[in-house]
This record gives structure tokens, C-alpha cells and sequence, in this order.
């Protein structure tokens, strides 16, 4: 199996980490600042076609291009329970995050902020598309992605092992900085509107708030998620796991 990737930096990033695996990288001809792409692609002996952008246009499918499709392998998951495992792992949950562009710029703040797993349920999630990564701008080629059938009761297991299972919530009395995320965490994230469904609040150990609502009930995910894993990762430094 294999999917279609567009946009300079996803198709870059997924050179990078799959080399001659990616089967071909098509360009825009004519697009000057192309080469360098170009140059990437030849030195791990991929195939490079320069063609028409109507050709790019139909084989995107309406995802924006940049002049740049390549074929990829399928991303690869994780099992839970490798994602559970290690010196007090911290892990990103997605609840219900429908939209590509969220679902997308949360993974790339997990990368790059944590390199934490991203973790999330097979139903009202968005799906592992070219917009989604185009949106993570390559990051999720290097994430660990992990999709259960169930989060709900992927995080009841967590709990069982000892894991602090935050989920975010605006009109939470708890800060975040006051949640010890040092040992084992998962962070959960909302989805767009909705928030956290009821089972999964359930699931949590603890209900927590980045900032108090002042204009605003809550943040974008993306954001939320990247403020949160912050919050993680300066505890970490100046604490040890408990």
C-alpha cells in the first residue's frame, strides 16, 4: 500500500525518513525553486518527473500542492501497548479531532515539541490524508501514531498501569501546572466544539485548564495540545518521576 503526498515539506520530510521507498516525486515544470526538492529525490535514487500542473492538480485531488506529489509508503502504527511501555512516557490523545488541519498541526507539536506518541480513536477522527499531512508539514512521517478501537478504554488500560491521564478542559478548577506530569501522562485533547465526549472525561484522572476563560471558551487543539505538552516537558526538566 502506498498514499499520495503534497506540499514541498511533506514530501521532503518523507524522503528524509522512507529514502528509495518513496516510489516517485512528480514536479511542476517549469518551477525553478523545485530543484532542491529535485536534488533530494536523485540522491536516494527516486524517480523524478517533471509534468504539467493540470496532471499534479488531478492527482492531488484538491489538496494544495505546491508543485510537488510524491508516492509514499503507509504510514506506520504503533501498538498500545509499546506506546505504554518506557521510562515514564508521555503521550498525546486526540478525542474526536474531525478536522485535517487540527488533526495535523497537534501531531506536529507532539513531534516537535515531545516526541510524544500520538494516540487517538478509529471513529470521529479524521483520517491520515495528504491535507493531514501537509497540515503537520511532514511531522507526522516522523510520529509515532497510534489508533485504537476504543480510546476510552485504551485509556482505562493506561490508568491501570499507573499512567496520570490529563484531559483538557476550559472550565476545569485544576491547572495544569498544578497536575504532577512527570511519571507516566497522556494528555487528551478535545475535539473541535464539542470538547471531551463524556466516557472519555470518565477515563481521565484528572480534569484540567491551561488558562481561565476570559473572551474565549477554549483554545484551538492544536494550540491547546502545544501549551500542554509544554507544560509536561518543563516539569520533566526540573522534577524527577514520582
Amino acid at each position: 500500500m502506498s498514499r499520495i503526498l503534497a506540499g514541498v515539506q511533506p514530501v521532503r520530510e518523507a524522503i528524509r525518513v522512507w529514502g528509495k521507498r518513496v516510489q516517485w516525486v512528480y514536479l511542476q515544470r517549469g518551477t525553478a525553486r523545485l530543484a532542491g526538492v529535485e536534488s533530494l529525490a536523485a540522491s536516494q535514487l527516486i524517480p523524478v518527473r517533471w509534468v504539467d500542473r493540470g496532471e499534479l492538480d488531478s492527482l492531488a485531488k484538491g489538496t494544495y500542492h505546491q508543485g510537488v506529489l510524491a508516492l509514499a509508503p503507509e504510514l506506520e502504527l504503533t501498538a498500545l501497548d509499546v506506546v505504554l511501555t518506557g521510562e515514564a512516557p508521555l503521550v498525546l490523545a486526540l478525542d474526536g479531532i474531525v478536522d485535517p488541519q487540527n488533526f495535523g498541526a497537534t501531531v506536529r507539536s507532539a513531534v516537535g515539541l515531545a516526541k510524544a506518541p500520538v494516540l487517538w480513536g478509529e471513529n470521529a477522527s479524521a483520517p491520515l490524508t495528504a491535507a493531514m499531512s501537509r497540515a503537520s508539514a511532514g511531522a507526522v512521517e516522523h510520529a509515532q501514531l497510534c489508533r485504537v478501537q476504543s480510546l476510552t478504554n485504551a485509556l482505562t488500560h493506561a490508568v491501570s498501569l499507573g499512567f496520570t491521564v490529563v484531559g483538557l478542559d476550559a472550565h476545569a478548577s485544576t491547572a495544569l501546572g498544578d497536575v504532577d506530569l512527570s511519571g507516566p501522562t497522556i494528555i487528551v485533547v478535545g475535539g473541535e466544539g464539542k470538547g471531551l465526549g463524556k466516557q472519555v472525561r470518565r477515563s481521565c484522572t484528572h480534569l484540567a485548564t491551561l488558562v481561565q476563560p476570559h473572551t474565549i471558551d477554549s483554545l484551538n487543539a492544536s494550540v491547546a495540545a502545544a501549551l500542554a505538552l509544554y507544560e509536561a516537558c518543563r516539569q520533566r526538566q526540573t522534577r524527577p518521576p514520582q
